[in-house]
């Protein structure tokens, strides 16, 4: 059987790939992890690894502000000016609400035909650490809005960018955002290489853990980390975050509006639960096992916000959740709008009618350990995924990282997104595709260096755009 794949020797294919995946698909479920190395390594001449590095705009490339403004499209219009003032406050927070922008570019730029279930905006500010149900920390993808069944190389293009983008962002030269983003694709394949010899289950049940990541760390630094994840434990058990985000009126614990990122809707006085709302819960509840279902009905809602998240999901349908179970027992749970991936113009439609049902099928498959309150909805004209909030989540503020930190974090990024990549069941070809040598590291850094040129290029058109006026945007204070 060999395996069919688009473009030749000559030509290297672009965009979907989809006969190729089909054919990798077969060769995974019929042929030995030797057999798969071996076809992974054929890809070679029909796909050169050397291919990935280019970079140029095609010269149909659709406007970056158009783009901008495409994928906001059904938001809420009063947030917009909010999400514009957020992208446009330099080329590291554009990159990260570009995620539509940058999938476009990704379809033109040369693909293997091997999909795995990919993240979508696999940007290093989409990983972090969170809890188990177990309550152990482990590192992994935490932000799968995006997630659908894709090339792999668009998540690791996107994600190697995404260090240069913010070395430069730090103030680090272009020679060390280089060798961050060298180092980020070389960990991905030598993890890719250990993760091709583990057994099925083996690597079903592998997770990279908090300990494993901060067991090399210098002693005062990982001290210091320690002490985040008991100040996070002790948040995932109340102590901390209820006085911060509940007040009282009367005896009535509500949400505490802190504009402008969480608030009450002034036609929804607080503690009011409206009928849709409830509607949507109940639609909830049937997505989650007896045992969880169990569970929530254990606990009454009590209030309901808006809440405004992140730069990319800025403009979105998002609320925060207040139920207790008694005095002093709160279970915060967050309520985000799942809309059409960004890949799905160019990878195709997603199997789900539900695209909350395509967020938390994504979190199963791509993360060791997931919420035990995943579950998705639907409100009258939008879709949604549930899921607690602030469960023991660590985000790193990589924005102060000089060269140590982000060669650190790129070795976390690349060992956690081959690990989320090898659980498609695809590893042994992806291996035999890098292969032993930098070739493929080399490759994907000078993409990621001429691609965060291209972003800055794009920032800059923005920035225009809101200066003259074509582009409303509301700037915060220092966040």
């Amino acid at each position: 059987m060999e395996l069919k794949n688009e473009g030749n020797s000559e030509t290297p294919s672009k965009g979907r790939g989809r006969a190729g995946a089909e054919s990798a698909k077969v060769i995974v479920q019929s042929r030995s992890r030797e057999e798969q190395y071996a076809a992974g390594k054929a890809l070679r001449e029909t796909c050169p690894r050397r291919a990935h590095a280019a970079w140029k705009a095609p010269s149909d490339r659709r406007d970056a502000v158009e783009l901008v403004l495409q994928a906001e499209k059904g938001r809420l219009p009063h947030l917009l000016p909010l999400r514009h003032g957020r992208m446009v406050r330099s080329a590291f927070t554009f990159y990260r609400g570009a995620a539509l922008t940058m999938a476009a570019d990704l379809a033109t730029t040369p693909s293997t035909g091997i999909r795995v279930h990919c993240c979508g905006d696999a940007h290093l500010c989409n990983f972090g650490g969170f809890a188990t149900p177990e309550r152990n920390i482990i590192f992994s993808i935490n932000d799968l809005d995006e997630t659908l069944p894709a090339p792999w190389e668009w998540d690791l293009k996107r994600l190697a960018a995404s260090f240069v983008v913010a070395c430069r962002n730090n103030g680090l030269k272009d020679v060390v955002a280089k060798d961050v983003a060298l180092t980020c694709v070389r960990t991905y394949r030598e993890s890719m290489a250990e993760f091709s010899q583990m057994k099925t289950l083996e690597l079903l049940y592998r997770a990279l853990s908090a300990e494993e990541l901060i067991t090399g760390l210098p002693p005062e630094l990982r001290k210091r980390a320690m002490k985040r994840i008991e100040k996070e434990q002790a948040k995932s058990r109340g102590e901390e975050m209820f006085p911060k985000l509940v007040e009282h009126k009367g005896d009535k614990p509500i949400i505490k509006d802190q504009l402008p990122t969480i608030f009450h809707n002034e036609d929804l006085p607080p503690g009011e639960i409206r009928k849709f709302l409830k509607d949507a819960l109940t639609a909830y509840r049937a997505t989650l096992s007896p045992a969880y279902q169990s569970l929530l009905d254990r606990y009454e809602l009590r209030d309901a916000a808006a809440k405004v998240v992140g730069v990319g999901s800025v403009g979105t349908a998002c609320m925060v959740l207040l139920f207790m179970a008694g005095e002093g027992d709160p279970l915060f749970l967050q309520v985000k709008e799942a809309r059409a991936s960004v890949l799905e113009p160019y990878a195709g439609a997603s199997v789900f009618p539900n695209h909350g049902q395509r967020v938390v099928n994504g979190y199963r498959l791509m993360q060791p350990a997931s919420d035990m309150f995943l579950g998705w909805s639907q409100g009258r004209t939008r879709h949604f995924f549930f899921r607690q909030l602030r469960d023991m989540k660590l985000s790193l503020m990589v924005e102060t990282f000089g060269q140590a930190e982000m060669e650190l974090y790129a070795t976390w990024c690349g060992k956690a997104l081959a690990l989320s990549h090898a659980r498609s069941g695809s590893s042994a070809m992806l291996s035999g595709y890098m292969g032993k040598s930098d070739a493929f590291d080399r490759a994907l850094a000078a993409f990621s260096t001429a691609y965060a040129d291209q972003n800055e290029s794009d920032h800059a058109a923005l920035k225009r755009a809101i200066r003259k006026g074509k582009v409303k945007a509301v700037f915060e204070e220092d966040r």
